[in-house]
């Protein structure tokens, strides 16, 4: 059996490793914005600092909730072997699904994400739950994870959950873990970081960026997606990018 001590100890360290990651990432971008000279979130400094202050206490509160079961599925895997998680890359096929894993978990990830970031807008649940993100006005790196705690285990729980049932590799984890870190500070940092034969070419017609993502914050009732802009253009909710944001 596996002792909670040790249960613990893993999701501590899990705790660790979100924590320094959000930091990192979303405090590398928001230098990297000033460092460009732009100026995310509100133009009134006050109101930006204390915006920034509430997008960084939500955000390390959803760092624990993503590391707990997070750090459950890693301890379970390294104790017990429990999950679909592969070392091993010693077959042509295990080298073959070592990309289409990344794809599949890409894009089931963005399934989800769409489908329930789409319901949170509800008015009911948009009130209750995901006002906490949208209170970012506009958004800054900081507010990749600035949620409210319903919102974060919602996020929370998908990646770990499919560990348990479609094989992947660490190493195809870690990259789709790296996409998902950087794409959803990315697209809060209040400008675009591809260049614009990208955003309004064939990469744009398929990925999200920030010129995608910002609409949503500026009309609340488009561009939903995380990653693709497959089931937004599927389902009528692409609203385009924004043409007036800076690169």
């Amino acid at each position: 059996m596996i002792g909670a001590p040790t249960i613990l100890l893993g999701i501590l360290g899990m705790v660790a490793i979100v924590t320094i990651r959000y930091l990192a990432v979303s405090g590398g971008f928001a230098w990297l914005t000033a460092r460009r000279g732009i100026t995310a979130g509100p133009a009134n400094p006050a109101k930006r600092k204390k915006q920034i202050a509430s997008e960084i206490r939500w955000s390390l509160l959803s760092a624990v909730i993503y590391a707990v079961p997070a750090g459950l599925n890693l301890e379970l895997w390294r104790t017990r072997g429990w999950t679909q998680l592969q070392t091993s890359l010693s077959t042509p096929l295990e080298w073959l699904w070592f990309p289409l894993s990344v794809a599949l978990y890409l894009f089931l990830h963005d399934s989800w994400f769409y489908w329930t970031h789409r319901w949170m807008h509800g008015p009911k649940l948009f009130k209750a739950v995901h006002a906490v993100h949208h209170a970012s006005k506009p958004p800054t790196a900081w507010a990749a994870m600035s949620f409210h705690p319903w919102e974060a285990i919602s996020g929370a729980v998908l990646l770990p959950a499919l560990a348990f049932i479609i094989p992947i590799h660490v190493g195809a984890m870690a990259i789709v873990l790296t996409i998902a870190t950087i794409m959803g500070v990315t697209n809060h940092m209040g400008w675009e970081m591809f260049p614009k034969s990208w955003v309004n070419g064939w990469f744009g017609r398929h990925f999200i960026s920030a010129s995608h993502h910002e609409a949503h914050h500026r009309h609340y009732n488009c561009n939903y997606g995380l990653y693709f802009r497959f089931w937004d253009q599927s389902c009528g909710t692409d609203r385009g990018i924004v043409t007036d944001f800076r690169g």
